[in-house]
């Protein structure tokens, strides 16, 4: 114990010399319950490892000890800066454990197997396997596997998990149909993982839950071992894991938790706020600490969010300030259109960059996936390097590459490897055998797999089904192909882009589906018809057409296509510098940059549509907003956009709300007069856009408006031009000139109707 002891009195002073005194407060309290609030940029992870080393130097063995985290990469740095501050009890330090939620747990589970009734060496299915066991189990029940999609029953069975009900448990309080036919299919998954001894992710916390919950002498056992609990991230616990941690926490009660409820941000995927704001009534005379220093960011954006977080009626009041000195007001920026917005983001950026902030020092966050796309171009366009980060470009995400997969097999029918990617996606009762029998037939008789789907009646080893699958397939997309080249009463390429989507399955399968991966792929999709309606030829394109000519649909999404490709191959990487790090705000939590943008500050994006009924939503939207305001340290911009295109059609947006909750003084507003009422993005006022009129194109030169298409969001217009045929451009997007007709008058001139 010497050693100890002496080891405690010549770091005492390293491990405290430069805390604050509510974190001294927080590293010190070692018996009973503690809630320690730590707002953003307080120190937290300081905290829970001062903590632990704290308790190592006051001669606690190692082996008492447990701190859980949520990732790998917490539990690493937890590690990693314990030994850096105690170097020589890290040497003995047997028995220390720190790790997440789910690491634990596949270690207990191992250990007590045979009490949890599970095979002790069960295997762990990561996504892949969870997805394909559903698809195998959506079957089994007995349902339609395009209205049943895995993700859909999946985040519903991880639901039921995260709440410890099982699957026999659900099906004995099925009511209605969807909650029978979700019974089913858990029913059928779990005899799935039972058949292969695996468990997926949430069984590991249900599994240790029930254990602890049933089994008194292993959760004696576990509670006088473990006399030291420490929990991080207690506002991201589910219902199984405030179990876990409840049932650990012996009668010496010295459970320890850290977190913030105003950054609750999961409460999609399971996460109850309520665990870590009922922490106090759960233990009784639970002592509360508050890191209000924010150790991260100035004061303009300190006070910035803290005047927005106290609207929502969870927040529980403290004091949040920093030492670091009032910095920049906070920029609010309005835009006329969603391009505009980004190309302002880009050229602030810049300014940054030439003011010696380097690229990797800033981050763009937005509400969801879709707003990559616009952000990305605009990036590319200057030269920019960036990065999505958590998350893929939006030409690499899997619903758009399914998508461009079908245009091109309307383009090219040869293409085997689109016809490989869609021919079953989404299902339509094409296996991998039917397709491998159709493949032996193919290079059998040296046909393409499209040419072998035409003659589909010459491939014996099929069942009627299949054939009768394959033909629909392969008719469906010659149907498209003859309408493309020219058959098509469909006379602009967002039009048929959107068919392509309705009629493929694509938008039922993500339609029906309720999950947050469905929505944000639906959402992607729309976007993809808007970068469609977008898309303008370049010059050199459109002079390779014959003049008077006009491109067929056909043509234009070859052309569309080409153009994704080689904007899809661009690489900027910047090592120096690093790049600018574009991702939702979601996955910003935990992170932090010298300049951030949060981009689509309006009302339905950021809050988003889906909490404008919900009270409980529309605090947690607010908490998102927080949580990406919470990420600058020096520079923060907020924009929005007074008209945002979606599938093509351009509407009207309203700023969000939490704008105007934020305290005035700490905002310098850089709004615009809303354009709506007075024209649009064109230098044409809307009453000039009438069939007939004089128009100039910096690209397509003169033309003559030929059609005007009122929508419910927006405008198109077919314009006959002198040299290149009719183009159908979105009023908002086509940046026109009047002409005045009688300085070019089209007497003589064959202008085709």
């Amino acid at each position: 114990m010497t050693n100890t002891i002496d080891l405690m009195d010549e770091s005492t002073h390293e491990l405290m010399h430069d805390l604050t005194e509510a974190q001294v407060e927080a590293v010190t309290t070692t018996t009973g319950p503690l809630l320690v609030l730590a707002g953003p940029g307080s120190g937290k992870t300081t905290v829970v490892t001062r903590r632990i080393a704290w308790l190592l130097a006051q001669g606690v063995p190692p082996w008492q000890l447990l701190a859980l985290t949520f990732t790998n990469k917490a539990a690493g740095e937890m590690r990693n800066r314990v030994e850096a501050l105690l170097p020589d009890v890290a040497q003995d330090r047997r028995g220390l454990t720190i790790m997440t939620f789910h690491g634990f747990c596949a270690r207990l589970l191992r250990q007590y197997s045979e009490e949890a009734r599970v095979a002790p060496s069960f295997t762990i299915y990561d996504s892949t396997d969870r997805r394909a066991a559903l698809k195998i189990a959506v079957r089994n029940a007995g349902l339609d596997s395009g209205n049943w999609t895995p993700a859909s029953v999946g985040e519903a069975i991880s639901n039921c998990k995260n709440k410890l009900t099982t699957a026999e448990q659900h099906e004995s309080h099925a009511g209605d149909f969807y909650t029978r036919s979700i019974g089913r299919v858990y029913r059928e998954y779990q005899a799935i993982l039972t058949r292969n001894d695996a468990l997926d992710f949430d069984d590991l916390l249900l599994k240790v839950a029930l254990l602890l919950r049933d089994d008194q002498a292993v959760r004696t056992a576990l509670q006088e071992r473990f006399q030291y609990l420490m929990i991080d991230e207690y506002q991201d616990t589910n219902q199984a894991q405030f179990m876990i941690a409840s049932a650990l926490v012996g009668p010496q009660r010295n459970i320890c938790v850290v977190g913030d409820p105003d950054q609750s941000i999961y409460g999609w995927r399971g996460a109850d706020i309520s665990n870590i704001l009922d922490f106090e009534h759960q233990f009784q005379s639970a002592r509360v600490v508050s890191l209000g220093r924010n150790f991260r960011s100035t004061g303009h954006i300190v006070d910035a969010s803290a005047g927005l977080i106290q609207r929502n009626e969870s927040h529980r009041e403290r004091t949040l300030h920093t030492e670091l000195g009032a910095g920049d007001q906070i920029v609010v920026a309005g835009a006329v259109e969603e391009h505009d917005e980004a190309r302002d983001i880009v050229a602030d950026f810049r300014q940054r960059f030439i003011e010696g902030t380097p690229w990797r020092e800033m981050a763009v966050l937005y509400r969801i996936n879709a707003l990559s796309r616009v952000l990305e171009q605009a990036f590319r366009d200057a030269q920019v390097p960036y990065v999505v980060a958590r998350g893929t470009a939006f030409y690499e995400r899997a619903e758009i590459k399914d998508a461009l997969s079908y245009l091109r097999l309307v383009v090219n029918p040869r293409d085997d490897i689109a016809l490989r990617r869609v021919i079953n996606t989404p299902p339509r009762g094409i296996g991998k055998t039917s397709l491998d029998r159709l493949e032996k037939h193919a290079i059998l008789h040296q046909l393409g797999l499209g040419d072998a789907i035409d003659r589909v009646d010459e491939v014996p080893a099929l069942t009627a089904r299949a054939q009768a699958a394959m033909k629909r397939f392969g008719e469906m997309v010659a149907r498209w192909r003859a309408d493309a080249d020219g058959g098509s009463l469909i006379l602009d390429l967002p039009d048929f882009v959107s068919r392509i989507i309705r009629e493929s399955g694509l938008e039922k399968a993500f339609r029906n589906g309720s999950s947050e991966e469905d929505i944000a792929r639906l959402e992607n999709l729309d976007e993809l018809v808007t970068a469609a309606a977008e898309w303008t030829p370049p010059r050199e394109e459109a002079e390779a057409e014959a003049k008077g000519e006009s491109m067929t649909i056909l043509q234009q999404i070859a052309a569309w296509l080409e153009s994704i490709a080689l904007v899809s191959d661009a690489d900027m990487v910047d090592p120096e510098n690093g790049s600018v790090t574009l991702m939702t705000l979601h996955a910003a939590k935990g992170l932090e940059f010298d300049v951030v943008a949060i981009a689509g500050l309006e009302q339905g994006l950021l809050p988003h549509a889906r909490s404008f009924e919900d009270d409980v939503e529309r605090e947690e939207e607010r908490r998102l907003c927080y949580v990406g305001m919470t990420r600058a340290r020096r520079l923060l911009r907020l924009s929005y956009a007074n008209r945002r295109t979606v599938r093509g059609i351009t509407e009207r947006t309203m700023p969000s709300q939490f704008l105007g909750e934020l305290p005035a003084e700490t905002m310098d507003r850089q709004d615009i007069a809303d354009p709506w009422s007075t024209g649009t993005a064109s230098t044409i006022p809307l009453e000039n856009w009438q069939v007939g009129a004089t128009v100039r194109h910096a690209t397509f030169g003169l033309g003559m408006i030929r059609r005007v298409v009122p929508r419910p969001r927006g405008t198109t217009a077919t314009i006959e031009f002198l040299e290149y045929g009719h183009r159908t451009l979105l009023v908002a997007h086509a940046k026109l000139e009047l002409v005045d007709p009688d300085e070019h008058p089209w007497e003589g001139i064959d202008i085709p109707i």
